[in-house]
Formats: C-alpha cells, structure tokens, sequence
C-alpha cells in the first residue's frame, strides 16, 4: 500500500472529501445554534436558517458521495445544483428575517424568487433548439441557467437585505465569498473543462470560509438577543434608566463592601396634575426629558435609575463629586430645559448604615423639598 502524499490530502479525492467533511460539521454547529434559537425564541427566520442548513448538509453529503461515483446522472447534477439554489435563497432570506418582522412585501419578493427559482429550474431541461449543439454543449448548457440565477440573487440580496440588518460588514463577507466561489466555480466549468485542480480545490476552501462566517454571524447574533434579554430586565422600558430592582442591587452591592456613595432620590412636581390636564402621552413625554437630563449629568459619576411612578434615583459612586452641587445641575436644567420642575434630597453612606436605610433617608429629604415649597435640593438630617 503506497503512502499518502501531501498532493493526496490537498488535492486528490481524499482532500476533496475532507474538505467537505469540514464544512458539514460547520453545518451541523451552525444547525444546533438554530434549532435551539428556534426553540427559545421560535420566530419564523430561525426556521427558514435551520432548514436551509439541512438543505446544505444534504447538498455536500450528496458531493461526498459522487467523490465515490465516476460518473454522475443528470438527474443528480440536477438535484445537487436546485440543492445550491434554494439553501442561499432560504439562508439570505432567514438572515433577513432574523432582524425584520416579515410583511406582505417581504411575502410577495420570497414567492416571485421562488416562482423565477422553479422556472429557472424547468429550464435545465429544456434547451431551446436555436441554442442546442453537441451533446457537450448541451451538457454546458443544461445548468448554466441555474448557475447564472445564482449570480443574481447575490445581486439581489446585496440590494434588499444588506440595508436592513444588522452586521453588514459579516454579511457583505459573506456575499463577497459567495460570489468569489461562484465566479470561480463557472470559469473552471466553462473555461477550463473542470480541469483545473487548483480552481477546483478553490471551489471547496472558500464556501468553507463562507459557512464559518455564516456560523460567526448567528453566533453574533445570539449574543445579541441575550444582551438585549439581559438589558430589558435590568431597565425601564419607557426613560431607559435602571429599574428599582437592579438599582437597589447595585446600592447594597456597594454598601457591602463600605463604599462612601450618596443616593439622589428626586420626585417630578405636580406630576399627577400634568397626567390630568395634558394627558399621559405629555406625561411620559416628560418622563423621558427629565430621565435623559439625570442620565447625561450623572451616569458617568454613578448610576441612574426610575424607582417609581416619576420618582428617579441616583446612586453617586464617585467620591470626589459633590452630591449637592450635581443634584442642583439637576434641579436647574429640568427647570430650564422642561415644563416640569423637581424636588429633590440625598444622603451620604455612614458607619453602619444598610441599603434600605441610605435610600429611606434620600427619599425623607425629597419629601421634605417637595413639603416645603419644591422645586429645590435638600440634604437628609
């Protein structure tokens, strides 16, 4: 039995059939992340990414087994070529769909490219006469109808999808890799017969570069979700400060560890009467005024949060800020910059003292400004 040689693993039929078994198994991760998206999460682009990924594990399953075959039927090159066709349309269509709810027009652009891919796809069997010759030729010309199609649904995807999602610059690699080993792939077939060992093994090491990039953008995209998971729990939905629980999370963090901090607790003026007169849109309207003014003055020295109603918070972590003086800044700007004023207090750490009590004591100084003439800054005790 001979040795194997490098030229062997590189560019004979065992290279060929290693280089499939790679992309495969770069499949079947990418095939886990999402069916187990589609089981958390179960949005319909998901599933479109899961079954264009069977398509494609089928697709080079079926490349490996004519690695075995010294002859191919046309009934096979065919199935293998419609393989290729609808698993870039169902993947390009599921990356769509993981960042855009799917709509009418959405509906309506996936059936007429799925009409034009059957349409294309009868024509690999039927040549017109005025464009039949030798039985090579027709053998050329059979699928390059198909291979052409594929050429404009990159074009295609380029144009409605690469506008509308996230990571462009993952995605543009993705369509740019594509097209790369398509164009390549079509010289080999018709320029150079499929005799060009070097563009064919080209034809297998870039689609494995394409499906890395394909797994890396899902995986992206998990992470995404589970940030956005994590921010809504921790945030209120309507001013995009810290809800109460995560606020009082990080007050007693710090406390624990004796941290000398200061808490703001600040209450919007005459806000019931606002809602009443105005209505609640004006109300939340100027929630987030007031909310955007406390995180733009506070944020990079603390943490801000809505505690409640119209009630918002801030946890001072810097020591060398002067509490006093930033809830004035406060205080001064959401009387300028708004139609509401606020009545604010604080507090700062002493020996001893928990949590609750460092939030009580703020909160007992605000209710000491708003019962003594509002719109002013008192400091507990």
């Amino acid at each position: 039995m001979n040795d194997l040689t490098f030229s062997d693993l590189w560019l004979g039929t065992l290279g060929t059939i290693i280089s499939y078994t790679m992309i495969i198994s770069i499949l079947l991760v990418t095939l886990l992340a999402s069916v187990r998206l589609l089981l958390s999460r179960r949005k319909i682009g998901y599933f479109s990414l899961m079954l264009s990924l069977i398509i494609l594990i089928i697709q080079y399953a079926q490349l490996i087994a004519f690695e075995f075959t010294e002859t191919q039927s046309d009934t096979s090159t065919f199935i293998a070529l419609l393989l290729k066709v609808v698993s870039f349309l169902l993947v390009n269509t599921g990356i769509y769909q993981l960042y855009n709810p799917t709509k009418w027009k959405d509906t309506i652009v996936f059936i007429v490219c799925s009409a034009a891919t059957v349409f294309v796809a009868v024509s690999y069997w039927y040549i017109p006469v005025w464009l039949q010759g030798s039985g090579d030729q027709v053998l050329l010309m059979q699928p390059l109808g198909m291979e052409l199609f594929l050429f404009l649904l990159i074009f295609v995807s380029f144009i409605l999808i690469n506008p509308r999602i996230g990571q462009n610059g993952k995605y543009q690699l993705m369509l740019t890799l594509y097209f790369c080993s398509h164009m390549i792939h079509m010289a080999n077939m018709y320029l150079f017969g499929s005799s060009q060992i070097v563009l064919t093994k080209f034809e297998q090491l870039i689609p494995m570069a394409f499906h890395l990039v394909l797994f890396l953008f899902i995986f992206e995209r998990i992470i995404e979700i589970m940030q956005a998971i994590y921010n809504s729990s921790i945030t209120d939905g309507l001013t995009k400060l810290y809800n109460r629980k995560y606020f009082y999370n990080r007050v007693s963090q710090h406390i624990a560890q004796q941290l000398k901090v200061s808490v703001i607790f600040s209450d919007i003026d005459n806000f019931k009467k606002l809602n009443d007169t105005k209505g609640h849109h004006m109300g939340d309207l100027v929630l987030k005024q007031v909310a955007q003014i406390v995180k733009e003055e506070a944020e990079p020295i603390g943490v801000c949060g809505r505690y409640g109603g119209e009630e918002m918070v801030v946890l001072v972590t810097d020591t060398e800020v002067d509490t006093a003086e930033l809830a004035e800044r406060i205080r001064a700007r959401v009387e300028a910059e708004t139609i509401v004023t606020v009545s604010m207090g604080f507090s700062h750490f002493r020996k001893n003292i928990t949590a609750d009590e460092l939030i009580k004591q703020a909160d007992e100084a605000m209710y000491k400004a708003k019962t003594s003439g509002k719109n002013k800054v008192v400091a507990f005790g």
